[in-house]
């Protein structure tokens, strides 16, 4: 069998992106294949033969000291250190395609000429839409924002789009430059993988040429998964607790359609979401960070879960993870969240930051029959089955290495 060589940022469960790139890791593993990871060194991290060759952890939320500041940030818009790392670790490992996840703003995009080096070919999935949006996220101060469409990404400094901090915006501002004018994305990734069509869409009507994209779905394993046929009253959301994430919306439409929330997860708007509650003496619960056989079970007590967000999400495995465990999903029409939802059959979709809106389609879904509900949740069980299964993820994965001469 092949080697790949596995690139992400973080090397250990930390968000969406590491579930995908975990799961990925694994799948190709069960299949006889030799995975050889790189990412940064982290407390948290896997174990592996590899660490050795990982790089110094950047982390933005750490407190640095000015001097370390400013030591890091040539990593973050060329890391020399990333280059000569991966280019050792490919001397010993003899990797046979290259596929990396999330490595901006930590690793860099300096890795991809390097490996090229090597004469391999490289695959990138795009979590995000840093492609195009030097910020990531194409969400600013005011909401959605595409500003920095057409060549106009000097506005991420004018609207401090990282963090807030014009520091933060400038480095990434830099970085998004210097491999706009070097071409590294274009140049060196031969494929790209979006797991929404929402997204090939988005990055098309940027300018990216469509033959650079393949879309292959997002897969979970729904035998891990174990759906429970019984219903209560309360709604459930699981996730960050930021602003993106739509909570705000979601808590005033509980209060006003006069239902109850649980919400599982931690974030920077934990206590402004708990006031709000309180103020509107919202029927909302705030059950903190929970993971594994507790998250699968606060889900499966759920009556339904709900995706409010207000940025352009992609192709969130919690709308999967929801299915798998028998339960329907409100979403909000945006982004990718759509695609994942068939109206009346596996859920309802709702008008991305509308108060009214959502509350209609709680009520709804609170006023619906349980058997309705169990339907429903039977029906995306279903579709996570034959649509979004291992084995169609792996088929699909293979087929873009061989495309690309891996003998697979």
């Amino acid at each position: 069998m092949a080697t790949l060589l596995s690139i992400n940022n973080y090397y250990y469960p930390r968000g969406g992106a590491e579930t995908v790139f975990l799961a990925h890791n694994r799948l190709l593993e069960d299949g006889g294949w030799t995975v050889v990871p790189f990412a940064m060194r982290h407390p948290d991290n896997l174990d592996t033969p590899w660490s050795e060759y990982f790089v110094e952890e950047i982390e933005y939320g750490s407190s640095y000291s000015l001097l370390d500041k400013l030591r890091r940030v040539p990593k973050v818009i060329y890391s020399q250190e990333s280059r000569a790392n991966i280019d050792s670790l490919l001397k010993v490992s003899h990797a046979d395609i290259c596929h990396a996840h999330n490595i901006y703003h930590h690793i860099s995009p300096s890795i991809f000429s390097a490996v090229k080096k090597h004469d391999i070919p490289v695959v990138m999935t795009l979590h995000d839409l840093k492609l195009s949006c030097p910020a990531y996220n194409m969400l600013s101060h005011d909401g959605i924002c595409e500003r920095c469409k057409g060549g106009r990404e000097f506005n991420v400094l004018l609207h401090r789009c990282i963090k807030g901090s014009f520091s933060l915006s400038m480095v990434v501002f830099m970085e998004a430059m210097l491999h706009k004018v070097l071409a590294t994305y274009s140049k060196y990734v031969d494929k790209f993988i979006v797991p929404s069509r929402f997204y090939l869409d988005k990055m098309v009507e940027w300018g990216w040429p469509r033959e650079k994209f393949v879309y292959i779905p997002n897969f979970i394993q729904a035998s891990s998964y174990a759906p429970e046929s019984g219903l209560s009253g309360a709604f459930a959301y699981f996730g960050r607790l930021s602003r993106e994430k739509g909570l705000v919306t979601l808590i005033r439409a509980v209060a006003q359609a006069g239902v109850s929330l649980n919400i599982a997860g931690t974030g920077p708007d934990e206590d402004h979401l708990k006031r709000l509650a309180r103020d509107l003496s919202a029927d909302v619960r705030f059950h903190g960070y929970i993971k594994g056989k507790a998250l699968h079970d606060f889900v499966r007590s759920s009556r339904c879960v709900v995706l409010p967000s207000e940025w352009y999400e992609n192709s969130p495995m919690s709308v999967l993870e929801a299915y798998a465990l028998g339960r329907p999903v409100l979403g909000a029409a945006i982004g990718g969240i759509p695609e994942l939802i068939r109206p009346d059959s596996t859920g309802l979709v709702f008008d991305s930051g509308s108060v009214e809106s959502l509350a209609n389609a709680l009520r709804s879904m609170a006023d619906s029959p349980d058997h309705r509900l169990i339907e429903m949740g039977r029906a995306g069980r279903a579709w996570v089955e034959s649509d979004f299964s291992s084995d169609n993820y792996k088929g699909k994965i293979l087929e873009l290495y061989s495309s690309l001469g891996v003998r697979c």
